[in-house]
């Protein structure tokens, strides 16, 4: 067995939730780990058990050197080989067991309860609803929708990772039992159950972003039953090495695959219309020439980039986001009298620009100026810029000499953002930009397309405008978190030329047709 060749990305991620981080005892705590996923036939032979154990998989051997495959029964065998392959496809040294003597911590899925001495968590799911205990099985559900299923997943991967570090996580008590509404985000039994069974046509529908969030959307949107309309897929970057920490669609074969290419291919066995557009936002809507954007699903980094997307006037957008404590989905209209997307992102005070950013992150802030003059030349970094940042950064030259003559931006986002210079210093140079677990990025992803689901199907949509959910603790009992719309004067949902061009866009107003989905 050994480690991911992207361990060290995954150790960035992991150093920014974990306190008192010393990148080679967290490396040696992974070692002692042997995670294990079991599973009966009556997971196995379902849609909901497989996506729950397909994505419990994708998850667990992207940080984990060690997975444990168990089939409960002998039925369940086949779906042994099949987690097998998907895990070596994204860690092809991944050490496999077929034995469960060994295991310190186990996700179970199905109705049978597994004779092992280490930490259970029994997930499952019920169409819309995500299940975990930790005393009783739950199964899985006789539906094909894929959201409390994928859920289910992030939430035991949630806990496990919780269970292993437990001594470093705040407040990071187990979750006992979960039973949430992908539907209603009602965390009850009462909660109403959502539909099951119905046809959705997401007419034209643009998801904006195809990162770590994104691919949550994509493995959920593949798995939608009766799923057409036309989707176009924007992001102009592809999938490198580094990305594979949380890309759960991601394995060592899509590296270097353009990232809008491989979502076409994702969704290729649905009855969508799929275009891929390699590009910016920016550059599409240039591109495009018709403004009309009726639903946009927003799977961003950056508050820049988000309020770029609401400036385009769509009609209505759901967003998705992480950032250090928690993960959410928001969703917008315009002239509706609720928060926009840009009023819960318009900055307050001056922010530095992207240039000092990345100055401060290779520890030479005072060379921002030459900085900005690389990025916007895209000219290759010269030696001697490389090692003063080498110097900067107290790791050695040689490492980082490849990168020379190679443009800045893909200078920073291999070495500082990849985790090699993380590696070199032993884990005391860590990025300041957020870098979200895998489980974390994924869970945002599907309540996403979740959303974008609901809204094309014509339910009632939640009348708070973000819902959100912290995984690094025990599921809160109140998810939805409303929004108010900025009272400053400075968005652009105040002011009238917006509202006037949104207007003859679209021919009406969007709150006497929100009023039906808001009911």
């Amino acid at each position: 067995m050994a480690f991911a060749n992207f361990i060290d990305r995954a150790a960035t991620a992991a150093s920014q939730v974990l306190a008192d981080f010393h990148l080679g005892d967290f490396k040696a705590a992974l070692e002692k780990q042997v995670v294990a996923v079991a599973f009966d036939h009556q997971a196995a032979s379902c849609a909901e058990g497989q996506a729950t154990l397909d994505l419990a998989v994708r998850l667990l051997a992207r940080l984990y050197p060690v997975l444990a495959i168990l089939p409960l029964d002998s039925a369940a065998s086949s779906q042994a080989q099949v987690l097998e392959r998907l895990a070596k496809s994204i860690n092809p040294k991944v050490g496999i067991r077929r034995s469960g003597k060994s295991a310190t911590v186990c996700v179970v899925a199905g109705v049978t309860r597994p004779s092992l001495r280490c930490p259970i968590f029994f997930v499952g799911s019920d169409g819309w609803a995500a299940k975990l205990s930790r005393t009783d099985p739950v199964g899985s559900g006789p539906s094909l929708l894929p959201y409390g299923a994928g859920a289910a997943s992030c939430f035991g991967a949630a806990n496990v990772f919780r269970t292993i570090f437990a001594a470093q996580l705040t407040g990071a008590e187990l979750d006992e039992t979960i039973d949430l509404s992908l539907c209603s985000y009602d965390k009850t039994k009462a909660g109403e159950p959502g539909p099951i069974d119905f046809p959705v046509d997401l007419g034209e529908t643009h998801l904006v972003g195809l990162g770590a969030i994104g691919h949550g959307s994509l493995w959920a949107l593949a798995r939608q039953p009766d799923l057409k309309g036309r989707l176009h897929v924007i992001d102009h970057e592809a999938i490198e090495l580094s990305n594979l920490q949380r890309y759960a669609l991601a394995g060592q074969a899509e590296i270097g695959m353009s990232k809008a290419v491989l979502a076409a291919t994702a969704l290729r066995s649905t009855a969508l219309e799929v275009e891929a557009h390699p590009l910016t936002w920016a550059e599409y809507v240039a591109r495009r020439g018709n403004w009309v954007f009726d639903q946009v699903g927003v799977a961003l980094d950056t508050a820049a980039d988000r309020l770029a997307v609401q400036g385009a006037l769509p009609r209505w957008i759901a967003n998705a986001w992480t950032q250090e404590h928690d993960l959410g989905i928001s969703r917008h209209g315009f002239d509706d009298g609720q928060a926009c997307l840009c009023c819960m992102y318009l900055p307050s005070g001056k922010s530095k620009d992207e240039h000092q950013l990345i100055a401060e992150e290779l520890g030479i802030p005072e060379a921002h100026e030459q900085v900005k003059t690389l990025l916007q030349t895209n000219a290759g970094v010269p030696n001697d810029f490389v090692v003063r940042v080498a110097t900067a950064m107290a790791v050695p030259f040689e490492p980082l000499a490849p990168f020379v003559g190679q443009p800045l931006r893909s200078f920073y986002q291999q070495a500082i953002c990849g985790g090699l210079v993380f590696q070199l210093s032993e884990g005391s140079r860590r990025v300041r930009t957020v870098v979200p677990m895998a489980f974390q990025s994924v869970l945002a992803g599907i309540m996403l397309a979740a959303d974008l689901v609901k809204h094309s199907a014509g339910f009632p949509m939640s009348p708070t405008t973000s819902t959100r959910v912290n995984l690094l603790r025990p599921l809160g009992s109140h998810l939805h978190d409303p929004k108010a719309k900025d009272s400053s004067g400075r968005c652009i949902c105040g002011d009238d030329d917006f509202i006037a061009a949104y207007r003859r866009k679209y021919g009406e107003r969007v709150d006497q047709v929100s009023d039906v989905s808001a009911a």
